[in-house]
């Protein structure tokens, strides 16, 4: 099995901690095996001199001694009586004592120690090993080869042990974690797939069915993040059905326009006092309407064209706009201007025109629906650099739904029937002249929205100033 997979993996590493916990359990049994090995020398040691001390006298005790010895694997027997020293049984050996050995007094850590240089030790040494019994201290010389032997067939006993454990349990966890964990996550992870291939395919959304709380709350998240893309790929597509539309509209408009603007030009030639004051007005809305519908046509996206900028005097373009909407019918609302007549702004005529016309139409549609009489004030000025203009209203503040969703096209609509992209609408062409528009307050007593632009240097100003009129008399300098 691959060890980049994760079976592979938790397989490779149970391995390793089971050989790793039998190692740490092996090593201390190894060593209490040495030391049951040399305590049952030291009995037998002791055994075998009660029995050569019984028959002292006897002219077979030479021979005893010798059988003794040979059956025990000792070389030499001492007993220790009262702090005397009695060697019992004795026989010649070649080569000296090269390590002792003192079974009671030493400590855990020097036994471990003592069964590992014995197991890997490559040389026979005569020992000597001091202990207890149940008669008295008991000292034996003895050959260690035997004793290495022992050993070395006791660790492979536990090794083979060791690994047969490793395995299976290896095995168990194995088939545990391919149950329990790795099918939920490849159940999982084709579910991604196939709804990666098909994101528009609701069917294909995951539905939670894991009892582990961490693979729910993984099944959960990713249930939620289908639904939500889904729902946005769905509105994608509406949006992009319904800008379809509007470029098949904006074209058939425009040539109803184009018409209207030829016939408001005629009317632009009447000697009719009333009619040439309101012929101009006219023709600027007419050609606002005819440039709207070809950029909508030429750029043919959900985005606003960048805005051509110039600099021009403020006042009369506000002034305009409170115009147009009371001669639409302001309703219950009362239109107001507060803006200084030599203040000049830096943006787009057009654009802002229909920023304005949008938040105070809103304002005014807000207070016509209270059903009670309100004022809407435009107020202007400059201030560190920046153009401040506030649409302010005395209306009844926001909704909170309206609130949540501000500027968010098709949510942020606070009355029946209305789309929200108004706002929309307005706070992409102001991020489109480096400004901001936000709402500053809302509430019972009225809202007021605020649009920071860039104000125009001084230089600009007076030039504007200096220049010749476009807007209701405005001057209005072109800025590269």
């Amino acid at each position: 099995m691959p060890l980049n997979t994760l079976s592979g993996r938790f397989l490779g590493l149970t391995v390793i901690f089971v050989v790793i916990a039998e190692i740490l359990v092996s090593v201390p049994s190894i060593a209490r095996f040495r030391e049951n090995y040399l305590q049952g020398r030291l009995e037998l040691g002791e055994l075998g001199a009660l029995a050569m001390l019984n028959s002292a006298g006897d002219e077979s005790s030479e021979g005893l001694q010798s059988v003794l010895l040979q059956a025990s694997g000792l070389l030499n027997v001492v007993l220790w009586d009262g702090g005397v020293r009695e060697l019992v049984l004795s026989a010649p050996f070649d080569g000296e004592v090269t390590a002792s050995f003192d079974l009671v007094n030493s400590d855990a850590r020097t036994r471990i120690q003592d069964a590992l240089h014995v197991l890997f030790l490559d040389r026979d040494r005569i020992i000597k090993v001091t202990g207890e019994t149940g008669r008295g201290t008991v000292e034996v010389t003895m050959h260690e080869e035997p004793l290495r032997k022992a050993l070395v067939d006791h660790a492979k006993r536990i090794f083979y042990i060791s690994l047969g454990l490793s395995l299976a349990t290896a095995a168990l966890l194995f088939l545990a974690v391919q149950r329990l964990i790795v099918r939920p996550i490849d159940r999982v992870v084709a579910h991604m797939t196939a709804f990666r291939d098909d994101p528009e395919d609701s069917t294909r959304i995951i539905s939670p069915r894991e009892g582990a709380r961490e693979l729910r709350e993984a099944e959960v998240a990713l249930h939620d993040l289908e639904v939500r893309l889904v729902s946005a790929l769905r509105q994608k597509e509406r949006l992009a059905q319904l800008g379809s539309a509007v470029a098949k509209i904006s074209h058939d408009l425009r040539n109803m326009l184009t018409t209207a603007q030829l016939l408001a030009d005629r009317i632009d030639g009447s000697e009719d006092p009333a009619v040439r004051r309101t012929a101009p007005k006219l023709v600027g809305s007419l050609a606002r309407a005819i440039s709207l519908c070809e950029r909508t046509l030429d750029f043919g996206k959900a985005e606003e064209l960048p805005p051509v900028i110039s600099i021009f005097r403020l006042a009369p373009l506000v002034a305009e706009v409170l115009e147009n909407e009371g001669s639409n019918g302001a309703g219950l609302a009362t239109l107001k201007s507060s803006v200084p007549s030599a203040l000049s702004v830096r943006g787009d005529p057009d654009q802002l025109f229909r920023v304005l016309t949008n938040l105070v139409r809103n304002a005014a549609q807000a207070i016509d629906a209270t059903g009670c009489a309100a004022t809407v004030t435009v107020i202007a000025r400059e201030a560190g650099g920046t153009t401040e203009i506030r649409v302010s209203d005395t209306g009844p503040g926001l909704p909170e739904k309206a609130r949540e969703n501000l500027f968010r096209p098709f949510r942020g609509s606070a009355r029946p029937g209305g789309s929200g992209l108004g706002l929309a609408i307005a706070g992409e062409l102001i991020r489109g002249h480096g400004g901001s528009l936000t709402l500053e307050e809302t509430g019972s007593r009225g809202s007021t929205f605020r649009i920071g632009l860039p104000a125009p240097s001084p230089a600009e100003a007076a030039a504007a100033a200096a220049g010749t009129g476009r807007v209701g008399g405005g001057g209005e300098v072109r800025v590269p």
